[in-house]
């Protein structure tokens, strides 16, 4: 239930009540959500990669095809995703700073998280379809870079002292 809210607030990204509703979902959920959205993320590579007529995956029974694709795929691909997750956060941090806002690395990593969703879900059906480039991970940090400025500008401004 908790990710089914998640997910319906994470759409809404933007608006401040989901972002407020966001960001009181804790940071474990948040990364469990993140391996799950990155597993939906790689399905299509992965019926593309038993589909394929590769004599890796004709020799291997489906638990080994299953294990290897993890290792190979899954694995590197939430390792990447994560470090840029990070690194729009710490961007994200900056601009804040730069916006006079109070917040958190914890919780522009959160926020950056989050707007991955419709990127992620668009990736997704599109590659069931069509082959998709490299160029598209461009567009995705375009993508949250611009929502986590929308975000930081819904929070209040520092007091002066």
């Amino acid at each position: 239930m908790v990710f089914l809210r998640a997910f319906l607030h994470s759409i809404r990204l933007p608006k401040k009540k989901a972002i407020f509703q966001l960001n009181r979902i804790g940071m474990d959920i948040t990364i469990f959500y993140m391996l799950l959205l990155l597993f939906i993320v790689s399905l299509p590579g992965f019926i593309d990669y038993l589909l394929s007529s590769s004599k890796l995956a004709n020799e291997l029974n489906i638990f080994f095809n299953i294990i290897y694709f993890f290792i190979f795929n899954y694995l590197p691909l939430s390792i990447i995703v994560f470090m840029l997750i990070s690194l729009i956060a710490a961007v994200g941090t900056g601009l804040a700073k730069l916006m006079q806002r109070k917040l958190k690395y914890s919780i522009l990593w959160k926020m950056t998280a989050y707007t991955t969703t419709i990127p992620f879900l668009v990736y997704t059906i599109a590659a069931l379809f069509l082959p998709i480039g490299n160029t598209y991970l461009l567009m995705f940090c375009i993508y949250s870079l611009l929502f986590i400025v929308l975000i930081i500008s819904v929070y209040p401004k520092r007091r002066k002292k």
